[in-house]
């Protein structure tokens, strides 16, 4: 039976658990789509409205699949000037180059590796050099230390970017490496780590992600032995005093907010004398970026950094910025790959390299050009004799090859072109079986959403593409996983695993992803459909890389990938020692082509931009450092801390960000040439301003001339008005004939009809759609309030001079979902048409939502992220992407060319009739009087004066074109630390944390200096809460989950519909919480401090029954969350539970509850380390 997206409560009757469920409906995709006939003639849909095939069909190719599940991957999952760059080569990413590191010219050759079946050996052997030069260095002193003894480590021969790395850091500088993804980057962190283990001191290795720390913890304890390797996370601390650390940036981020300013010795970093830093082109991203500036700015100096970035544009700009506040850096760039790459493109029929020979051009096959001739081609061969007659004749009768070509000239629409698009795309198994058959395998397959990975997998789990003994590999590894660890065991994916197919992305439990990770590397699963964070990093090199959309979804929009995020994500293609080549596949979508694909591969690398934000424990730290001592004041409080810091000395420090290091180059240069290009337009404006052309005029033109061409563009300013007003009058009939119409469909059938509009570029688009109804009958909706508060919905009334009499007539806004799987918001203004055919608003079983009301809540449940399409004073056209659960109803809106005029039911009055007539005279008026000016005597003359401002008006163009990148430059570099710096200084004084006068740092303050998250500031308050102490592990687990679930997000799919209900307890103290959350909200918003306050019950019932003892089949059973989702919920709980006993001033009833619930959490199949 249909149901409406509502949710409600129920408790299961079979469960023997006291807890109950949330239940959320099944998706609309499955019970809301409907198999309608229209009303004259039927409309027909597959009997299996949404198989597998036919789901998968749309999309990962076209970016439909699934959209409501799309995931921005966090960090525990993970998660300018750009008109130069078109003419840059794309097969080797960027053409970056340094005057004295650039390694492109002159590469040591590489050798191939040994077979896999020899990798322990290697591995072993690799070790014993390792402790031979250890031995040598205690007999003869580090002199032993030198390239050629690090160098004889490996058994192959290092590239000479590689070489230039190790060398500098033996020189003791500080070192930044570009290079390619893949291209062996962490070798020079690996011989460093040899480096210093040999003269006893530390190394600390740090990466952005736990996935990856967790691997490389494993991939150095097989090169340094177990003792000498340790690992340091928010979930785990193992060996934490080796010589080698590997760490997450936050942990070495907090470690050093308590040395900033003080010698190595005295802190966590005792006896370090290196820091890798992993991936530090992270140090861009929006959400982390800062940590990564932290690190640089608060490391000590004699600590030398390995700073491992892929290629970017603005290497030296980073290099020389760490040089500037940290000490000697070189920096060593590359461009050039291990193993070379080619871009293919994939279509429904073919796999074709997507460049030219030359590599310079999109391959001839792939263009529009040639589409746009095979479309005409077809088009010609499948016209009646008639119509082939009549187009004979125009075209003088040739119906030989070259009338083809020339048909050719004439460009399609871009309706035509979506379609030719649409035609073309592939099915995920074409693109299969092409990789199969041109040995493209094994392959990792990129697509932006869960659902979509794992729906490819069912999707092509009927392929075989693993040998008898391949499979029984997988068989063996997967009895031996479900042995070690049954819970963690995905059941739906054992099918696809078994043919070699896998899906990877952080809806799975990080366990079965290790296992799927560790398959594909002994390659026994031949392709992987994954996320985007599979490229960041994690040691899966494949010999292809798919890529399904240039468009992913971030937040509530689409938004394209950047020509950073490709390159990463190509960069896993290729494996060193084994493949020859690698290779990119882009993927034909509905909206997106090989010259898009082309665009964005040549489009170059965007530089590194500084994201420098300061946050509640910066402040406290900084101010506070490790000077902080305790003393008795006698006060109530009983302590109060001095504060080691001023607030000048912190503003030294934040204004050390690459930020301001950029802005101080680039800005002053940046503004001088905005400030000349203002000058330059100013004046070109005056130079075609009605006064300037009319004085060009006077002077080319005789007296004559000049007095005639005057009149007579007087004339036509005139008449130019008055077919304005005549247009005006005619909308407002037409307004009129449609407003009646469309009211009386609004509580009966659902009609179709027909929207144009005109595109950016200037072409006519039809589209055609279902009605669903005026603005006004969608009362108290989402909608309706985004309407009511945004100005960009208004519209104006239509009002004719030639008839002021008349009644103003205010257009409205109506909503109908497109053919395309769009809705639609318009005006009168853009409708063509309304038809007697449309969907029967009549429900389809007894008991079900009608039609209307079912299509109202789709509407209702969408984020209500609108695009303009035209503009108009009389509304302007919006559209919004529908989702999948929208989809099958789009599909029942037929094609324009099915509609017959004579199902067309809007009749224009005789009014509007004679409005259209008037209008039409007064616009060959118009016309005639423009040709008369062109015999005028003087027009010639007239003519330049005119294109020389037409001239100017261009010129005009780009150099606004040019402002508005400085514009975008600028903005990114504008340096804006401190001034963040200080609005959270404010909170912080006025929320008792610090005095806002000595700058003493009291016990709120303390403590939330020694918290790690989001907002340190909120969860001190929380857990100084007194409604805390009384809790029992399991309900204080559940409260601790509503401070840290912010992003984790309800999944109901099919038949999972059910969470844990948190108990009273819980809600009861979120609930007091409250309150004190929204004080901090408003003292945040009156200082214009914008971090986040998370406090949602939702989910503290799922955690709670964890903490409760209950096992993960019992958790899981009909869950609407993801594995991955509710492991990570899990993890930051128990993150936060297991820093309570080591926060200060603390209640010790609170501290023991925290560790006993975090203790009896800890546990498989979400046990970080296990296995």
């Amino acid at each position: 039976m249909n149901t409406l997206p509502v949710v409600s409560l129920l408790t299961p009757s079979s469960s023997s658990s006291s807890f109950k469920f949330f239940h959320f409906p099944s998706s609309p995709l499955f019970s809301h789509s409907p198999t309608f006939s229209s009303f004259t003639k039927p409309l027909i849909l597959p009997s299996r409205l949404l198989s597998l095939k036919s789901l998968n069909s749309l999309s990962p190719s076209q970016s439909q699949l699934s959209e409501d599940y799309d995931e921005d991957e966090d960090e525990e999952e993970d998660e300018d000037d750009d008109d130069d760059g078109d003419d840059e080569a794309a097969d080797e990413y960027d053409d970056i180059t340094d005057e004295a590191r650039n390694t492109d010219d002159d590469e040591f050759p590489v050798d191939s590796s040994p077979p896999e079946s020899s990798r322990q050996q290697r591995v072993e052997l690799r070790w014993q050099r390792v402790e031979k030069l250890r031995s040598l260095v205690r007999d003869f002193g580090v002199e032993m230390i030198d390239i050629d003894e690090l160098v004889s480590i490996y058994d192959f021969r290092i590239d000479k970017f590689q070489r230039l790395a190790i060398e500098a850091f033996l020189r003791g500088s500080s070192v930044v490496v570009s290079a390619p993804t893949s291209s062996g980057k962490t070798l020079i962190a690996e011989a460093a780590a040899v480096a210093t283990v040999a003269r006893g001191r530390r190394l600390f290795y740090t990466t952005p992600l736990k996935a990856l720390s967790n691997q490389k913890f494993r991939e150095f304890r097989e090169t340094f032995g177990d003792d000498n390797v340790g690992l340091l996370t928010g979930d785990s601390a193992i060996n934490k005093d080796a010589q080698i650390v590997i760490m997450t940036t936050e942990i070495l981020r907090n470690m050093l907010y308590q040395s900033v300013g003080m010698v190595s010795s005295g802190t966590g970093l005792f006896h370090v004398d290196a820091i890798v830093l992993d991936e530090v082109h992270y140090l861009s991203d929006i959400s982390r970026g800062t940590v990564w500036e932290e690190i640089v700015i608060y490391c000590p100096k004699e600590v030398q950094l390995i700073c491992l970035s892929a290629t970017v544009a603005n290497p030296d700009e980073l290099a020389g910025w760490i040089g500037e506040i940290h000490g000697k850096t070189e920096l060593v760039t590359s461009t050039r790959r291990p193993v070379p790459l080619t871009w293919y493109f994939s279509t429904k029929h073919s796999l074709l390299p997507l460049l030219d020979e030359k590599g310079i051009h999109v391959n001839r096959k792939l263009s529009l050009n040639y589409l746009q001739m095979s479309a005409s081609e077809a088009r010609y061969r499948d016209d009646d004799d008639g119509r082939r007659g009549r187009r004979s004749r125009k075209r003088g009768g040739d119906t030989s090859y070259n009338s083809l070509v020339n048909i050719s000239d004439y460009p399609l629409s871009k309706n035509e072109i979506n379609k030719i698009r649409r035609s073309q795309v592939p099915q995920i198994s074409d693109t299969l079986w092409h990789l199969q058959g041109k040995d493209m395998l094994p392959a990792i397959w990129f697509i932006f959403n869960r659902r979509g990975c794992d729906a490819a997998v069912q999707y092509v789990e009927n392929f075989q593409l693993l040998d008898d003994c391949e499979k029984g590999e997988v068989e063996l590894a997967l009895r031996k996983f479900r042995i070690l660890y049954p819970d963690a065991v995905r059941e739906s994916a054992e099918k696809g695993l078994l043919r070699g197919i896998a899906a990877h992305h952080a809806g799975c439990l990080p366990l079965w992803k290790s296992f799927i990770e560790e398959l594909f590397q002994r390659g026994l699963v031949k392709v992987v459909f994954a996320t985007e964070t599979l490229a960041a990093g994690i040691n899966m090199p494949a010999r292809t890389a798919v890529i399904s959309s240039l468009t992913k979804k971030a937040g509530n929009e689409r938004i394209q990938l950047g020509p950073n995020e490709l390159f990463q994500m190509a960069g896993r293609a290729g494996r060193r020692g084994i493949d020859d080549k690698g290779y990119t596949v882009l993927v034909q979508t509905a909206f997106e082509g090989a010259e898009e694909c082309c665009k964005l591969v040549f489009a170059g690398v965007k530089p590194l931009v500084s994201q420098f934000t300061a946050s509640y424990g910066m402040v406290l730290n900084l101010v506070a450092g490790s000077k902080v001592t305790r003393k008795s004041n006698g006060s109530e409080d009983g302590k109060v801390l001095q504060a080691g810091r001023s607030l000048e000395e912190a503003k030294k420090l934040v204004e050390k960000s690459f930020g301001n290091y950029v802005s101080s180059n680039v800005m002053v240069a940046a503004k001088e040439e905005l400030a000349e290009i203002d000058k330059k337009i100013e004046i070109l404006t005056s130079e075609i301003s009605d006064e300037a052309i009319d004085k060009k005029s006077r002077k080319l033109l005789s007296a004559n001339q000049y007095k005639e061409i005057t009149a007579l563009q007087g004339e036509l300013r005139e008449e130019k008005r008055k077919r304005t007003e005549l247009r005006r009058r005619m909308e407002l009939e037409r307004f009129s004939a449609l407003k009646p119409l469309l009211k009386g469909m609004e509580d009966g059938n659902l009609p179709f009809l027909c929207l144009e509009y005109k595109d950016s570029e200037g072409m006519q688009q039809s589209v055609p759609a279902v009605y669903l109804g005026h603005i006004d009958s969608f009362n108290g909706s989402k909608l309706q309030k985004m309407m009511s508060l945004d100005e960009s919905f208004a519209v104006n009334g239509i009002e004719a001079e030639v008839a002021a009499d008349e009644p103003i007539v205010k257009p409205s806004y109506y909503v109908a979902l497109g053919s395309d799987n769009s809705w639609y918001l318009f005006t009168e203004k853009w409708i063509r048409t309304v038809y007697r055919t449309g969907f029967p608003n009549t429900a389809l079983a007894v008991g079900d939502a009608l039609p209307r009301e079912i299509m109202k809540a789709l509407l209702e449940k969408a984020d209500m992220q609108w695009d303009k399409l035209s503009e108009s004073e009389l509304g302007s056209m919006w559209r919004m992407e529908g989702s999948l659960e929208t989809w099958s109803w789009s599909l029942n809106v037929p094609v324009l060319s099915s509609l017959s005029e004579e199902d067309e039911v809007l009749q224009m009055s005789q009014e509007y009739d004679n409005a259209a007539e008037q209008y039409r005279e007064q616009r060959s008026k118009v016309s005639r009087l423009k040709k008369r000016i062109s015999r005028s005597a003087g027009f010639r003359e007239y003519k330049k004066i005119l294109e020389n401002a037409k001239l100017t008006v261009e010129k005009m163009k780009r150099l606004k074109a040019r402002s508005r990148r400085l514009i975008n430059r600028l903005e990114q570099i504008e340096p804006s630390g401190w001034k963040d710096f200080m609005r959270i200084s404010n909170v912080i004084h006025e929320s008792r944390a610090l005095d806002i006068n000595t700058h003493l740092i009291f016990p709120l303050g303390e403590t939330a200096a020694a918290i790690r998250g989001e907002n340190e500031l909120w969860l001190a308050m929380v857990l100084r809460n007194k409604v805390l102490v009384d809790l029992k592990p399991p309900q204080l687990a559940g409260v601790c989950a509503s401070l840290v679930s912010e992003g984790i997000k309800v999944r109901p799919w099919r038949d999972n519909n059910y969470i844990y209900e948190p108990s009273d307890t819980v809600v009861d103290v979120v609930n007091f919480l409250e309150e004190q959350r929204s004080s901090l909200i408003k003292l945040q918003e009156k200082h214009e401090v914008e971090i986040s306050c998370c406090l949602d019950v939702q989910f503290s019932g799922m955690v709670e029954a964890w903490a409760s003892g209950l096992s993960w089949k019992e958790m899981m059973m009909e869950c609407a969350m993801d594995e991955g989702d509710l492991a990570r919920l899990l993890r930051r709980t128990i993150d936060l539970l297991a820093q309570i006993p080591k926060l200060p001033d603390i209640d010790p009833t609170l501290q023991r509850s925290a560790a006993a619930a975090a203790d009896i959490m800890d546990r498989p199949p979400i046990s970080e380390l296990a296995g």
